[in-house]
């Protein structure tokens, strides 16, 4: 028999349901599933896609790509995905295995199609991991906003009744973008040119040195799964003290105590950590791409102008 508990339990059900539009049930459903590879790449997409898309990102805030191991979880949901959005240029080199084993259908689409990359300069770093190329082409904002071109563009393929808000949020954000590649832009300029100079744990930040004017002096390659050289670190450590460098900076996917070494030996001032490959949680200072630019450019500007 029925208890009176279960059955108010029922009732209230039932009236939520029929209070719910029929509209939204169906929203809740019918949004396009995609999978990003990584945070920075998964924040690009979000802010196209907006509510219309849902969106699974495989390596996480604060996490490595290029060390990155799927996982089983990762080939279901691609095969849940109708596009697999990747960054390209060699940066997951994981992804075409796990595009393979996990047989699914969706479209793989590399975000930085288009982009002028720059030549890897692995030498003397280990393994070139990345097929000659530099795979951090976000790092110049002006590159951000092919991504972005191109992600609008794919998900209007896949979802031809969302173009207009496709646009409409691509546009808007576009207007961001150029926000900020100003806001950096004048914060260099404010900077002495002489000091334009900083040390990174890994070599991330060459788009922005192409784009930006600042100089990145690093002890390891593109690719954190190479190990810097005794001799790597030997000539940066008497480069910073020949030519006064104040800054080293770590960045958040990468292991401290090779720069807190460097730091010791020639008393350069570790700056704020930076973000490269990867945002913070949404509870640090670079949750976003957008946040993750702002931040780097202040940490950089404050370390070289004091």
């Amino acid at each position: 028999m029925m208890t009176r508990r279960l059955a108010l339990s029922l009732l209230m059900g039932s009236v939520l349901l029929a209070a719910t539009p029929l509209s939204a049930l169906a929203q809740s459903t019918d949004k396009l599933k995609v999978v990003a590879t990584f945070s920075i790449l998964g924040d690009l997409v979000r802010n196209v896609g907006g509510e219309r898309i849902e969106v699974t990102t495989l390596v996480g805030p604060n996490g490595d790509a290029h060390v990155y191991s799927p996982t089983p979880a990762d080939g279901r949901r691609l095969t849940e995905a109708k596009i697999v959005f990747t960054n390209g240029l060699g940066f997951e080199g994981w992804i075409d295995r796990l595009v393979k084993s996990s047989g699914t259908k969706a479209v793989a689409i590399q975000a930085a199609k288009g982009v002028k990359p720059l030549k890897s300069e692995e030498e003397g770093h280990g393994h070139d991991h990345h097929g000659g190329f530099d795979p951090h082409a976000w790092q110049n904002v002006a590159n951000a906003k092919i991504y972005v071109a191109n992600i609008r563009d794919v998900l209007i393929a896949s979802d031809a009744a969302g173009k207009a808000t496709y646009e409409a949020n691509a546009t808007a954000y576009l207007a961001k973008l150029d926000g900020v590649d100003d806001e950096i832009k004048t914060a260099i300029a404010r900077i002495p040119a002489d000091r334009r100079k900083i040390i990174t744990s890994h070599d991330a930040f060459r788009y922005f040195e192409a784009a930006y004017g600042i100089e990145f002096i690093s002890p390891q390659g593109v690719s954190t799964d190479a190990e810097a050289s005794a001799r790597d670190v030997a000539k940066i450590i008497q480069q910073i003290k020949r030519e006064k460098i104040k800054a080293v900076f770590v960045e958040n996917v990468t292991d401290p105590r090779l720069m807190d070494r460097i730091a010791k030996e020639t008393g350069a001032k570790i700056g704020e950590p930076v973000f490269s490959d990867a945002l913070s949680d949404s509870t640090g200072p670079a949750g976003t791409y957008i946040d993750m630019m702002r931040h780097n450019i202040r940490a950089f500007s404050s370390a070289l102008s004091s």
